[in-house]
């Protein structure tokens, strides 16, 4: 080998010992950076005609495991999903009031109930009387106050899901511009190892709004699939998903012919097909778990109204005076939205005598009229017996609360189980809406923790190790300081050379 070719050789390690030294102290500079991964710079022999030219440093690279970040991606969209659940169910949990203190629909049943045998014993109590009518009004200020939360929730998640488009638009723009650089800089033969951190952070952001499968092209390029099937545009001049504003009310629903607007993709809705993370929850929440919470709280209203007027007492109605028909579908038999609207008949309010002699006739029954026995009974114990038990009449059943056939669209099944009476039916809703924010809780601490454990996996798998970085800069000082003694030498043999000539 000539002393040129030494000195070229021994040159061009120094250049790629170089370029080593200065990513391994770019690594522990940058070990505390969220989203940094460990990179390495390769080195690539140089020879022609058999002979030996030096090496040459490659573009760096980042050492990551494309495995292992998916399941992160996938992770940190069900961590987001239960957070985002758990936070837009909890106010409905707090509506429903505290059972400890007796503030649940269950427990006001339970009052209700209790005043009425109280009046039992004194039907001619006026004071008695007035409890009855009490207990009724905090009744109904309670299903109003749930289903006020229920319908401010659908509204919440609906102004939720415009600010998760308009987030997720943004990313989607970030990931299509950094793309185009990575293809750019790759044809170039420029390390894209930054950018690419650049983009797995978008992409992570991403992950959260939706549960999404990316796939890498080999010229730099990413596709994104959400769970649905939906591939995700990315253009970095336009929106690729648009959502339009909308008031929700409790007979809105999103479909065919319904009013509340889907997420649309160049003019085709795709709301069907975006699922997992905040945005799948919201959507979830808004199209279907809400509607059918506010379905079974209706459910039950309009069952208390029905039963206490077929007994001859109208203590609830809706505002036009009229009683759901628990016989008819939830959506024509006036039982749609009837907890919001439900009152104490205005004649019951105005006059609690009508608690102890009954409103109007039914069947064999008749009221007690105008001067009637003071000590009159018949309709306490109807109402005793009948609306607050688990028969309309003897041996025959009240008709089931309805747990198919549910929301303004009717396409929702209950999640609480029909139960025989008014007091057993407003427990088990109490405890299954209840339950479903403990579910979210639970959901949350587990994906939380999954996520957690993967991302400390990713760390070590990809992350800057530094101990590992300064063992390596050590390694690569003694190597770059071998070369320079190979230079010297080459140096010394050329002073050698020209003073033999001279």
């Amino acid at each position: 080998m000539s002393l040129d070719l030494s000195l070229s050789t021994a040159r061009s390690g120094l250049s790629l010992l170089a370029r080593q030294l200065a990513q391994a102290s770019a690594d522990i500079a940058n070990a505390g950076t969220a989203g940094y991964t460990d990179k390495t710079v390769q080195g690539r022999s140089l020879a022609a005609s058999g002979q030996p030219l030096g090496v040459r440093a490659l573009p760096a690279e980042r050492l990551v495991d494309a495995a292992l970040r998916q399941r992160l991606l996938g992770a940190r969209a069900a961590d987001a999903a239960a957070a985002m659940r758990e936070a837009m169910l909890a106010p409905i949990e707090r509506a429903h009031g505290r059972i400890a203190a007796g503030e649940s629909l269950g427990d006001l049943t339970a009052r209700l109930h209790q005043d009425l045998l109280a009046l039992r014993d004194a039907p001619a109590d006026p004071v008695r009387q007035r409890a009855v009518v009490t207990a009724a009004e905090d009744l109904v200020g309670r299903f109003h106050a749930v289903s006020d939360a229920v319908t401010a929730a659908r509204q919440d998640a609906h102004e939720r899901m415009l600010a998760e488009v308009a987030s997720l638009n943004a990313a989607l723009r970030e990931v299509a511009r950094l793309t185009e650089t990575i293809r750019t800089e790759l044809a170039s033969g420029r390390s894209v190892a930054d950018l690419e951190d650049r983009r797995d952070a978008a992409l992570a952001g991403i992950a959260e709004s939706l549960d999404i499968t990316v796939l890498h092209g080999r010229d730099g390029g990413v596709t994104l699939v959400t769970r649905g099937g939906v591939t995700l545009p990315l253009d970095r001049d336009r929106d690729a998903l648009s959502l339009a504003q909308a008031t929700i009310g409790p007979e809105a629903f999103h479909g065919p012919s319904g009013t509340v607007p889907g997420i649309l993709l160049g003019g085709t809705d795709v709301t069907a097909g975006l699922r997992g993370g905040r945005l799948g929850e919201l959507i979830s929440l808004r199209d279907g778990v809400l509607p059918r919470m506010l379905a079974e709280l209706d459910t039950l209203a309009a069952g208390f109204a029905a039963r206490f007027d077929a007994q001859g007492l109208r203590l609830f109605e809706g505002p036009s005076g009229l009683v759901p028909d628990p016989g008819q579908p939830y959506v024509t038999g006036g039982a749609l939205g009837f907890a919001g609207v439900m009152r104490v008949s205005p004649a019951v309010v105005a006059d609690p005598r009508l608690v102890r002699d009954g409103t109007h006739p039914v069947g064999s029954y008749v009221p007690n009229p105008p001067g009637g026995p003071a000590g009159f009974t018949g309709l306490l114990d109807r109402v005793l017996s009948f609306a607050l038990g688990a028969e309309q009449a003897p041996g025959v059943p009240h008709p089931p609360f309805a747990s198919s056939g549910l929301g303004p669209d009717g396409s929702l099944i209950a999640r609480v189980v029909p139960q025989a009476s008014l007091a057993s039916q407003a427990s088990q809703l109490v405890a299954v809406h209840g339950e479903e924010r403990a579910e979210a809780g639970r959901a949350r601490e587990i994906a939380g923790a999954l996520v957690g454990t993967l991302e400390a996996r990713f760390a070590a798998a990809s992350g800057v190790d530094v101990d590992r970085e300064i063992a390596v800069m050590v390694t690569l000082q003694n190597a770059y300081a071998a070369n320079a003694r190979v230079m010297a030498a080459v140096q010394q043999m050329f002073d050698s050379l020209l003073s033999a000539v001279r």
